[in-house]
């Protein structure tokens, strides 16, 4: 049980990390060039791959997406609204992938 505990830990430490960094983005974003974006972006998907966080994973690689068609500024605040919710899914299924990918080219083709 012990172990469990250190685990869902971990897990909290790494999930309050990602929101912080998203947060941290969210705030530069509208100064922010995508290519800077981008780099920041990418290390949260590694992170997010690391420990599993798939839907994370997913949203991340959608807002790489957006951001080489162009899109910055004002326009990060609703991806990264997306992302900051699939940091805090607790659901890592296929599923809950699925869905976040939903919502992702849904937003990516308005």
């Amino acid at each position: 049980m012990g172990q469990a505990l250190v685990r869902i830990d971990d897990m909290m430490a790494v999930k309050a990390d990602l929101a912080a960094r998203i947060a941290a983005i969210d705030v530069r974003a509208p100064y922010s060039r995508p290519c800077d974006i981008a780099t920041e972006i990418d290390a949260i998907r590694v992170i997010a791959h690391t420990n599993g966080l798939n839907p994370a994973v997913t949203v991340a690689h959608f807002l790489d997406s957006a951001l080489s068609r162009g899109e910055h500024g004002a326009l990060m605040h609703g991806w990264l609204s997306i992302l900051r919710d699939a940091v805090g899914c607790e659901r890592q299924d296929v599923q809950a992938c699925h869905a976040f990918a939903a919502a992702c080219s849904v937003r990516l083709a308005g």
